[in-house]
């Protein structure tokens, strides 16, 4: 009887051995899956007078082929990808509308030059007259077109953040099923671990982290999950979603939020700087909003700002054809102001332009400390700029800015200076004979201020004496093209990365079909040498029989 005791065993643990072979060659191909290999042990042996007889093999465990390390590695670096991807897809699309100098901007600012150097020589000429104000309208055409695209951009990421929020919670909620399954799963399988279970959760934490950074603490068999700046998603059996909402002080903006409880029962929304989030899809372009688009847009619209005031300025100096002075040439709007949803007061900030020169292409944050202390930091980088007294006009960054009556302390304001300048350009001359290119109120034959305006065309009126129109755009297209280099740069690095850490991770717990044929094939022959003990048994013990008889 012990000769069929021990080819049970081996065919116990044989059958086992086939299966879970079985099971590695069907999901070969499965995403996520680890192979799986069964843990066998001798089953002891009974002691006799002259030894220690086996009682044949004991199947333990089965265990995936894991290595947490080597895992971690690979969803940290598709974590990253995933963010460069991101950032990508949105920076090539703004590199390829300011890279071609062919067309857009750049021949837009030369044509409106090229058009007031016609009315200097010829300035009586009607023709090269209307042709300015054509070249006008073209110039003021493609800065609206590309801040309008911009603003295109950046609602379509307010979209994308909403649909990757509600994708991270959707994933959190899952992975926080998947932990209650893999405990009940644990503790009705006599402690051992539910690998099939653990893969579905592993993937889908790697899946979760390419929408956005995780950090993954493991604690009695379930998973907790924290952003990289610390905030909580998921902690023991509860779920801590996150929510896409307009952000407080720019309800045109999409931020993400968490909720934070305030007592009683209740709870508060608590935005979370985009600088906060890092990696996955979210982290990518919560990023390129922060990073890029914000100085694009705000760059663009300084240097609409500079070609309003400064033209306005030279053009007002002069005479049209009429004998009158000359009027603005362009209209520009004001600064863009915005009142905190939290604010208790009613005052509101009046901003003009005073200096594009001043301009710094950067927004600010104003707030009330109380009696008349107003405190005015740039953004991001926080620095303060001014402090004091805005109930009277105070020249600020090449505005004049002024806070009337009403606020409350606490309350604040932001002052995004050019973001919307861009868009706010506008040819105020409709008629040729307005066009002020005289340096007197003599005639036609004097074309001395048109000769000035198209002297701004190399003039430094932007970034401090610095820059001429030309440079300012100039410096927007360098700008976007060696951050688009250096993303395109970094995606082929990461991606090399990826495969690297995929195959250091997949020699370990891939599957490879040759081997597990190799293991198909012993698993059967012990399955067919166990059975033969079984056969030995029975003949043996026929044989017993028959002897008796």
């Amino acid at each position: 009887m012990n000769l069929a005791n021990l080819g049970l065993s081996g065919i116990n643990a044989a059958q086992n051995r086939l299966q879970t072979t079985g099971h590695n060659i069907n999901n070969a191909a499965t995403e996520g899956y680890n192979r799986q290999s069964v843990l066998v042990s001798t089953a002891g042996a009974t002691p006799t007078g002259f030894g220690f007889i086996g009682r044949g093999v004991q199947t333990d465990s089965v265990e995936r082929a894991y290595n947490n390390f080597l895992s971690r590695q690979l969803v940290n670096s598709q974590s990253t990808g995933a963010s460069i991807s991101a950032y990508g897809n949105e920076i090539v699309q703004i590199n390829n509308l300011f890279a071609d100098r062919t067309v857009g901007i750049t021949p837009a600012l030369q044509k409106f030059f090229d058009g007031i150097q016609a009315v200097a020589s010829s300035p009586a000429d009607p023709a090269a007259r209307q042709e300015l104000l054509g070249r006008s309208a073209s110039l003021v055409g493609q800065l609206n077109d590309a801040n309008a695209f911009l603003d295109a951009q950046r609602n379509n990421i307010n979209t994308q953040v909403s649909t990757v929020v509600t994708q991270v919670n959707s994933y959190v909620e899952r992975i926080r099923d998947l932990n209650h399954q893999v405990v009940v799963a644990k503790a009705s399988g006599s402690g051992q671990p539910p690998n099939d279970l653990l893969d579905q959760r592993d993937q889908a934490i790697s899946e979760l982290s390419q929408l956005v950074g995780v950090r993954v603490l493991e604690q009695d068999g379930s998973v907790n999950l924290t952003l990289s700046n610390g905030q909580v998603l998921l902690g023991g059996d509860t779920a801590f979603p996150l929510k896409a909402v307009p952000a407080a002080n720019d309800p045109s903006r999409t931020v993400v939020a968490y909720s934070a409880p305030t007592g009683a029962g209740t709870t508060t929304l608590v935005e979370m700087d985009d600088s906060s989030i890092s990696g996955g899809t979210l982290g990518g372009l919560l990023s390129y909003r922060n990073s890029t688009l914000d100085s694009v847009q705000n760059e663009l619209g300084r240097l609409a700002v500079g070609v309003a005031l400064s033209v306005n300025k030279q053009h007002q100096t002069g005479f049209d054809q009429n004998g009158n002075a000359g009027v603005e040439f362009f209209n520009i709007g004001k600064p863009k102001a915005l009142s905190s949803i939290d604010n208790k007061g009613s005052a509101v900030v009046s901003a003009t332009f005073s200096d594009a020169n001043a301009l710094t292409g950067q927004d600010y944050k104003i707030t009330f400390n109380g009696a008349n202390d107003y405190t005015v930091t740039s953004v991001p980088n926080g620095t303060q700029v001014f402090r004091g007294d805005l109930s009277t006009p105070q020249e600020i960054g090449g505005m004049q800015i002024q806070i009337a009556a009403g606020a409350q302390a606490g309350d604040s304001w932001a002052l995004q200076p050019t973001r919307s300048a861009a868009s706010d350009l506008k040819l105020n001359l409709t008629d040729p004979a307005s066009i002020a290119a005289a340096g007197s109120a003599i005639g036609d034959a004097d074309g001395g201020n048109a000769l000035l305006l198209a002297k701004l065309q190399t003039e430094k009126v932007l970034g401090n004496g610095t820059m001429g129109l030309n440079e300012a755009f100039s410096q927007i297209v360098n700008k976007v093209g060696v951050q688009t280099q250096q993303n395109g740069t970094s995606a082929k690095a990461q991606a090399t990365l990826i495969q690297q850490n995929y195959a250091a991770q997949q020699a370990v717990s891939g599957v490879n079909l040759n081997e597990e044929y190799v293991n198909l094939d012993r698993s059967l022959e012990q399955f067919r040498a166990a059975s033969r003990l079984i056969d030995v048994s029975s003949t043996l013990f026929d044989t017993l029989l028959g002897m008796r008889a």
